[in-house]
């Protein structure tokens, strides 16, 4: 014989309920006689029916406590059960009505089984279904064929379920559904006190509202205060914002999302992603804040960019652009360039990354540094930098040699990703090497109002420098050590992240490695 899949499983929930109400206790509980309290006719036909009696009219048992209403029954007094047919009512004390068409009731057991238009009513909670099983032993009603309960505040329906008025515990699985007027919360598995409102998730789960879905796989939601703590990696949507942690408390109606652990926050639409071991985002000001290897990701650019610091503040910026402000020991990378600093903002309607205190910026063998230094994108590279006030620009040739510039303001501009022309304006300096195809032949010095070189392939190509100059040449066999180096001269190149991953690595200048700012401009 052939047996379906819904059949099995209401033949194994029918054996596994038995089975538990059974053993809940090893104690057998004391049998007790149901009585037949009323009915307007009575008749009974040992030839006919020798099992059953049969009533007929306003039909009355009662079993304990518990009262049973039909128009019809048979009644199995030999084995201490009934069959009720037609305005079938059972009542549980004053709390507790269950209705239906038919009921059959095992007194020995305690169980009853309704079929047809079933309700069952605690207070102010419904079930509502066409197969209910109520064990009156353990006070658990039970459906396996679809059904739904309902409140004051949400109507929760699945294939499988039961209700127990002693604890007010809703279970429900397969296919659940939960209505609310603000929101709808799909899942596999959920339980739902109808006295806190709370739905605790157990399953993979879907809430969807008018502000965002919402995706978990464990958790709880409170439905009457709008609030959930949602685990195992948890998803929260609204509009092109995607909010994922270990663990996020969520208030739908403040629009507050605190994250613990794993904190991932993507906006699509910005491309850009913010991360960290704890943070909060408000869905409603788009407000972010991420710290504990804090993470910020840019991918508009083709090349993403990287910035770290150990705190991270994203704001929004008239609904389409955003601002980040990275504060504390932030350090950059993207593979074009690298940069650390104190402090650093970063805003993407102008895609300009503004650098401060003592920030140090570095392109293939280049490095720049000075008080505040703004690097402007344009498209997948780096339009131009702009070095303010104290500017340093070094190229590193060796371990002994490097060509400097130094100056009041620099800019800096590039072609593809590489430094294709440096304009110093104001108290400018230079120290270049001059080379010839062997060998380095001597030391360039050039002090002027203004400088500028070209390059190519990383090598000066021209200078220009104006409107009145001062310069030497130095012979290397000549050169002295202290002449090697303008003022406020540093390599840092041990602060440089050098991959995506070292910007999380904490190092500090090392001491004395900061130009004094009482002299940078003393000539």
């Amino acid at each position: 014989m052939k047996i379906t899949g819904k059949i099995l499983l209401i033949a194994l929930c029918n054996l596994f309920f038995l089975c538990a109400y059974a053993q809940t206790d090893s104690v057998t509980p004391k049998k007790t006689k149901v009585y037949l309290e009323h009915a307007n006719t009575l008749s009974f036909n040992k030839t006919i029916n020798p099992d059953y009696k049969v009533m007929i009219g306003d039909v009355v048992f009662r079993h304990d406590s518990s009262y049973m209403y039909c128009d019809s029954a048979y009644f199995y007094e030999l084995t201490n059960s009934l069959e009720a047919f037609s305005n079938v009512r059972m009542e549980q004390g004053d709390t507790l009505f269950i209705y239906g068409n038919w009921l059959y009731y095992d007194g020995n057991t305690q169980l009853a089984r309704l079929r047809k238009d079933v309700r069952m009513i605690n207070n102010q909670v419904t079930l509502f279904t066409d197969s209910l099983n109520y064990n009156r032993m353990e006070n658990i009603g039970y459906y396996f064929d679809g059904g739904r309960i309902v409140d004051e505040d949400n109507e929760l329906s699945s294939f499988f379920g039961q209700y127990s008025p002693d604890t007010k515990i809703a279970v429900f699985n397969d296919s659940v559904e939960l209505v609310n007027p603000q929101f709808i919360l799909y899942s596999d598995t959920l339980h739902y006190n109808t006295d806190t409102k709370i739905a605790t998730i157990l399953g993979p789960s879907v809430i969807e509202s008018d502000s965002g879905t919402v995706y978990s796989s464990k958790g709880w939601y409170n439905t009457s205060a709008n609030t959930s703590l949602l685990l195992d990696r948890s998803l929260v949507v609204s509009g092109n914002q995607f909010l994922m942690g270990d663990s996020i408390f969520y208030n739908r109606d403040s629009g507050f999302s605190e994250v613990f652990g794993n904190m991932s926050l993507r906006d699509t639409s910005q491309m850009i992603v913010l991360e960290g071991q704890y943070g909060y985002y408000n869905e409603k000001t788009e407000f972010a804040f991420a710290t504990d290897s804090a993470r910020f990701l840019e991918y508009s650019q083709g090349d993403t960019s990287y910035l770290h610091a150990d705190t991270l503040l994203m704001f929004t910026i008239d609904t389409a652009y955003r601002e980040l402000k990275a504060y504390h020991g932030a350090r950059f990378y993207r593979i074009d360039l690298q940069a650390v600093g104190d402090s650093m903002i970063f805003n993407t309607r102008d895609s300009i990354l503004y650098m401060y205190s003592e920030p140090v910026l570095w392109n293939d063998n280049y490095q720049l540094y000075g008080d505040t230094i703004l690097v402007y994108m344009n498209d997948s590279t780096v339009d131009y930098v702009h070095i303010i006030q104290f500017a340093f620009a070094v190229q590193y040739i060796d371990t002994t040699y490097y060509n400097q510039l130094r100056g009041n303001d620099m800019v800096a501009y590039f072609e593809g990703k590489s430094l294709k022309q440096i304009d110093v304006s104001g108290n400018a300096e230079s120290i270049y090497y001059t080379m010839d195809e062997e060998s380095m032949i001597g030391l360039n010095r050039t002090q002027s109002a203004y400088l500028t070189i070209w390059l190519e392939n990383n090598e000066l190509e021209r200078l220009k420098i104006w409107p009145n100059s001062e310069g030497d040449l130095i012979p290397i066999p000549d050169l002295l050590p202290a002449q090697k180096t303008l003022r406020d001269f540093y390599w840092f190149d041990y602060l440089r992240p050098v991959d995506k991953d070292d910007i999380y690595r904490k190092v500090k200048k090392k001491a004395g490695d900061a130009p004094k700012r009482s002299n940078r401009f003393v000539q």
